[in-house]
């Protein structure tokens, strides 16, 4: 099954084929908890999070399509959403904001299981996306890390920043657009 594509994997998947889940599992395990320790900081929940999405490919019908991206990314943006369910559920528990900061980029566990060709391709989007916030300015980058990292909404960030929700949504595209913009002449 270790031949097989990522979307191969996932059709088995839906017919319930334990291994190759299992194979998906040995692929991006380390992809998915990198990306959920980096959010939430501590060890046992981003290991929660690596077991909800699996739990969550093999118990739901969740739907890739190749057509629609690499499949990476799809499994990225479910333990986005995992994510911030757990942050924002970590909030309403303890109403507190959960703190982040930029320089824990580098400190992201490694993945020491990856084939060298997904570290090496991993690396440079790490590179190319650092390269690409210089093109931002301080709140565009508080914006995103509060977005995305912490699982803030749109809604709770106008809140927050005191400005109307559509200026928010606003500064969120044009600091989308930029990066964007600057990956895609890095060649992404």
């Amino acid at each position: 099954m270790h031949h097989l594509t990522d979307h191969e994997l996932m059709l088995l998947v839906k017919l319930k084929r334990q291994e190759a889940l299992s194979v998906l599992y040995d692929r991006f395990a380390s992809l998915v908890y990198s990306y959920a320790f980096r959010a939430v900081r501590e060890e046992q929940a981003a290991r929660d999070i690596v077991q909800s999405v699996f739990v969550r490919l093999w118990t739901t019908d969740s739907d890739y399509s190749e057509d629609k991206g690499k499949y990476a990314n799809w499994l990225i943006t479910i333990t986005r959403n995992i994510t911030i369910d757990w942050l924002r559920k970590q909030r309403r528990e303890s109403a507190g904001i959960v703190p982040y900061t930029s320089d824990q980029l580098a400190s992201i566990p490694g993945d020491e299981d990856a084939s060298p060709e997904a570290s090496v391709e991993r690396e440079s989007l790490k590179g190319q996306i650092r390269g690409a916030y210089r093109y931002l300015t301080g709140p565009q980058i508080e914006l995103l890390e509060h977005f995305y990292w912490q699982g803030f909404t749109l809604r709770e960030l106008a809140a927050r920043y005191g400005e109307p929700l559509g200026t928010v949504k606003n500064r969120l595209h044009q600091a989308l657009r930029i990066l964007r913009r600057h990956l895609a002449l890095e060649g992404e």
